[in-house]
């Protein structure tokens, strides 16, 4: 199956890098590659980590950056662990790293994973599935009703998070809710027909992000990925992050302040990036997208030079 690939807000984030001409770059979203590929095309001397827990996406980033040899190196992890992944290469720092927070296509044009509302498919939503994560149709057919409510306005902010908790329970009392439709069916029953007549969106939309989340502790991660970033960056160096919904962008935000607050770094772009009109209608996944920057600087822990096989020469 072949997946149409789209970097989101791309030119942004390459133009935000400003980095020296040996700069090393931990790719902690890899996915299929786009924004390596993207970084490796910029600078003939940039080196490019690239992280990612789903193995087929590397495989296919593998292959799609064999031309850049050995200034491509693709590590089978989550960012959340980037420092340990990269001192496994014996890397003690770098000069950027870059956060895509989205879903890949590739991830939801696969209905084997669970991740589409449109399509049919197991209840999963497991970024990895074999590494010892519940899958969604577990936190679905086990948790209390009040559990799945607060993973619903939680994660979700659907407002209506009480009567589909609802209707999921009475549903599985008859059999397990196993696959995405038969999810989707149940949501639509808990929301009222007047407001399902009015709404522009999918009725699913909020509870899948939002059972999608629970199962990858995506928000967990991310906090501890952006401490992990920040301990791993040389002084001067850059952490990009690109956020597709507002729990994602809090986090950033408020943490970017807090750094910048305890004269840390700066906030380089100042303010939150968007995609222009264009970029929106060439890619609509990208609507929601921000971009957040931040420069490192003024530290006293400083750790000079690099070790390992990818020092500076």
């Amino acid at each position: 199956m072949e997946f149409e690939h789209i970097p989101v807000l791309l030119t942004k984030v390459v133009e935000s890098m400003d980095l020296k001409a040996d700069a090393l770059i931990v790719d902690g979203t890899l996915g299929l590659g786009g924004y390596s590929e993207a970084f490796l095309k910029r600078s003939p001397r940039w080196r490019v980590i690239g992280i990612d827990r789903d193995e087929r996406a590397r495989d296919i980033a593998r292959q799609r950056l064999a031309l850049f040899g050995e200034r491509f190196l693709a590590l089978d992890g989550d960012f959340r662990n980037m420092r340990e992944l990269c001192a496994s290469v014996e890397i003690q720092t770098v000069d950027c790293v870059v956060l895509d927070l989205g879903v890949s296509n590739m991830q939801l044009a696969d209905s084997r994973r669970g991740f589409s509302f449109r399509e049919d498919g197991p209840l999963d939503m497991r970024m990895n599935p074999a590494g010892g994560t519940r899958a969604a149709s577990e936190l679905v057919n086990e948790l209390s009703r009040e559990s799945l409510t607060d993973i619903f306005r939680k994660y979700g902010e659907e407002r209506f998070a009480w009567s589909i908790a609802g209707e999921i329970v009475k549903e599985r009392l008859k059999r397990p809710i196993a696959t995405t439709a038969e999810l989707v069916d149940v949501i639509r029953r808990g929301i009222p027909a007047p407001v399902m007549r009015k709404m522009n969106g999918h009725p699913a939309r909020k509870v899948f992000q939002a059972l999608r989340i629970a199962v990858n502790d995506e928000l967990g991660a991310l906090e501890r990925g952006l401490s992990e970033a920040f301990s791993l960056l040389a002084e001067e160096g850059r952490l990009l992050v690109v956020t597709y919904h507002s729990l994602e962008d809090r986090i950033v935000k408020r943490r970017f302040k807090e750094w910048n607050e305890e004269g840390k770094g700066v906030l380089e772009p100042r303010k939150g990036q968007v995609p222009d009109d264009e970029e929106v209608e060439r890619n609509p996944k990208s609507r929601s997208a921000r971009l957040r920057g931040f420069l490192k600087k003024n530290m006293s822990n400083k750790v000079k030079g690099r070790i390992g096989p990818w020092r500076r020469v």
